[in-house]
C-alpha cells in the first residue's frame, strides 16, 4: 500500500518537472526541473524494486547528462532571454500530438504479460555479472566518461573569450 502511494506521489512530480521543463521560460530553470524529474524517475523505478535502474539513472542522468546540460546553460552567453518564439510551433505540435496517439495506441492494443512471482534472485549482482565480469562491458563503462570530459573540456574552450 505504502509503495502504491510513494508511486503515484513521484509519478505526479516527474509529470509535473516534465512540464515544467517545457513550459518555463528560464532556461536555467528548465534544467533544474530536469533534475527534479530524472529524480522521480529514480524513485519510480525503486518502488518498482528495479534499484540498479535507479543507481544507473541517477549516476548517469542526474549525475553526468544534468551536469553537462547545466554547464553548458552556464557557459552559453544571454541566457536571461530564454528561447526566441519559433515558427516551427504548429508543427512541432502536431508531430507531438502524433506521436502521442501513437504510444496510446501502442499502450492499448499490447498484450502486457505480468508475472505475479517476484524474482527468485536479485537482478543487480546478475546485471552487474554481466556487464563487468563475463560480459566484458567494462571498457565502453571506462571510456564514457573520458568522452564527457572531453565534451565539456571542448565546450570551455569553444566559448571563451578570447
Amino acid at each position: 500500500m505504502g509503495l502504491d502511494v510513494a508511486f503515484w506521489i513521484l509519478a505526479v512530480v516527474g509529470v509535473t518537472a516534465a512540464l515544467a521543463v517545457v513550459l518555463l521560460g528560464d532556461v536555467f530553470r528548465a534544467a533544474l526541473s530536469l533534475v527534479l524529474c530524472f529524480l522521480a524517475v529514480a524513485g519510480i523505478y525503486l518502488t518498482l524494486n528495479a534499484d540498479f535502474l535507479a543507481v544507473v539513472q541517477i549516476l548517469v542522468y542526474v549525475g553526468a547528462i544534468s551536469v553537462l546540460i547545466i554547464l553548458a546553460i552556464m557557459l552559453t552567453r544571454e541566457v536571461q532571454r530564454g528561447s526566441p518564439s519559433n515558427r516551427l510551433r504548429i508543427p512541432a505540435l502536431f508531430v507531438a500530438a502524433l506521436f502521442l496517439v501513437v504510444v496510446i495506441y501502442a499502450l492499448l492494443n499490447t498484450n502486457w504479460q505480468i508475472s505475479s512471482v517476484p524474482p527468485l534472485e536479485p537482478t543487480t549482482p546478475a546485471i552487474a555479472g554481466l556487464l563487468f565480469g563475463e560480459g566484458g562491458f567494462i571498457l565502453p563503462v571506462e571510456i564514457a566518461p573520458i568522452l564527457l570530459l572531453a565534451a565539456i573540456i571542448g565546450a570551455i574552450v569553444l566559448v571563451r573569450e578570447k
